[in-house]
């Protein structure tokens, strides 16, 4: 009988946790609210990565140098993905602790300030990137015909990233709110736009022009404009933990400076991993347009599978900000161990089946023999990891959570740039493992982050960061 009962409980916390909750994070069950917050931050994810893995699937049926367009971009957008989680985990951080200090109004003005500084970044890097696009194509290294007749791509994806900054923004002051059920129905919507418009404006079907891999670019921009449009009526009218009114439509400094104070170490620190991974595009390409196809693939799909962990993660930022907030030093760091072990579990889970059985997923999305090679040793090779990626996630986003930035900084700058970059270039050309050691360096430097991060967040002094 107890255990129907508890099987009830479970099913109705799902039913919450996705419809949207009222609960109090920093009260009540530790597991329930680790339940309440990730399962929506779980689906959301999962959103996000539909948005990269919907285009990949489509664009792959035009041959290898549009993927490799979309590679090669990629590797550029991850500078911007990088600044808007930067501003993000900034936005989280202030956000949670001003809610679990249970100051709305503070929130609130928190909120509006981001919102202007992510748009005012947006427009320092889409006005040059919509005149350098082709610039940028032959920096990272692609051939003429990718420069001369797909540049169209990248010029609408860099030029058009408010959408990206915006998107995930907002998204971070919903979620850090406890409003996560609110960022996962936005992505919904998003989402289902792009998988729409991809196929159409791809192939042109009906009456959509034919517009090839530039066609993925306007789906994905017009979805993603779409999903932040929705945000803004939420935040105006909606019936939130955040609520925005005329009286927060004013430019603060004094928050704006806080706010970048934090976010410089947080963009940092994305900007340090991600600068890592175009050096690794860069190393790649020396292997062939087919080499970089294959690559991608297998990063898109381990990006399906790691971003649902973000999303765990992305719990225990939250849980971590708000129970600061509210003084309660003790159950934030309760949280975060729990957290990791899910997200172990979760990871170690999925990594076994792309270790074991990689030729379906990369076949799902290319038939071409040397990309089809190439993908499976990158997905086989890089899923090794899977464990430590798991909980390195979580204690590098509860640092962010508790608004101590910094840390995680030093520890990106000696695994990736200290270790894995030069590890990868040693491995592909000194050793003759080509692509392949560039795979095993990325697993060795974020497995010995995971460690470095487990051994500094064990010595407690992120829960004296002040925010």
């Amino acid at each position: 009988m107890k255990k129907d009962s508890n099987t009830r409980s479970f099913f109705r916390d799902i039913a919450e946790a996705v419809s949207g909750t009222e609960q109090d994070f920093t009260e009540g069950r530790l597991s329930r609210a680790i339940l309440l917050l990730a399962i929506p931050a779980v689906l959301e994810m999962i959103m996000e990565s539909i948005f990269v893995i919907a285009d990949i699937f489509f664009v792959s049926r035009l041959g290898a140098d549009a993927v490799a367009t979309v590679g090669l971009t990629e590797s550029v957008l991850t500078i911007i993905y990088a600044i808007s989680l930067g501003l993000g985990t900034a936005t989280t951080s202030m956000v949670s602790r001003r809610i679990g200090e249970k100051n709305a109004d503070a929130a609130s003005n928190s909120a509006f300030q981001a919102i202007v500084t992510g748009i005012f970044v947006s427009l320092i890097i889409g006005i040059p990137g919509f005149f350098l696009s082709e610039k940028l194509l032959e920096v990272m290294g692609a051939s003429p015909r990718i420069v001369e007749e797909m540049s169209g791509y990248t010029r609408i994806m860099i030029s058009g990233n408010v959408v990206i900054m915006l998107l995930f923004i907002i998204n971070a002051i919903f979620r850090s709110a406890g409003d996560a059920a609110v960022a996962m129905k936005v992505l919904w919507i998003g989402n289902i736009i792009n998988i729409i418009l991809d196929p159409c404006l791809i192939f042109g079907l009906g009456p959509f022009p034919e517009m090839g891999v530039t066609g993925a670019a306007t789906a994905t921009t017009i979805g993603r404009g779409s999903a932040v449009m929705v945000q803004f009526y939420l935040l105006f009218f909606g019936k939130k933990r955040i609520r925005l009114s005329v009286n927060h439509l004013s430019v603060d400094f004094r928050v704006i400076f806080k706010l970048l104070s934090l976010s410089f170490g947080s963009i940092g620190q994305n900007l340090i991993s991600t600068t890592s991974w175009v050096a690794l595009v860069r190393i790649i390409s020396s292997f062939g347009s087919e080499v970089v196809a294959g690559y991608t693939i297998a990063i898109r799909i381990i990006g399906f599978t790691i971003l649902p962990s973000w999303g765990i993660s992305n719990a225990a930022s939250t849980l971590v900000g708000q129970n600061l907030g509210a003084k309660k030093p003790e159950r934030a760091e309760r949280s975060v161990w729990v957290t990791g072990w899910v997200n172990m579990i979760l990871l170690g889970f999925i990594g076994a089946i792309l270790v074991l059985f990689p030729h379906p997923f990369i076949g799902f999305f290319i038939d071409d023999k040397a990309v089809f090679d190439a993908g499976v040793e990158g997905l086989r090779i890089i899923s090794l990891g899977f464990i430590a990626y798991g909980l390195g996630m979580v204690l590098v986003n509860s640092f962010n959570g508790a608004g101590d930035t910094t840390t995680p900084l030093k520890i990106n700058v000696f695994a990736f740039w200290m270790v894995e970059i030069p590890l990868a270039w040693v491995l592909a050309f000194k050793t003759n493992m080509q692509e392949n050691g560039v795979f095993i360096s990325i697993v060795i430097a974020e497995s010995l982050m995971t460690f470095i991060a487990w051994l500094v967040f064990r010595r407690g002094r992120w829960k004296l960061k002040e925010v």
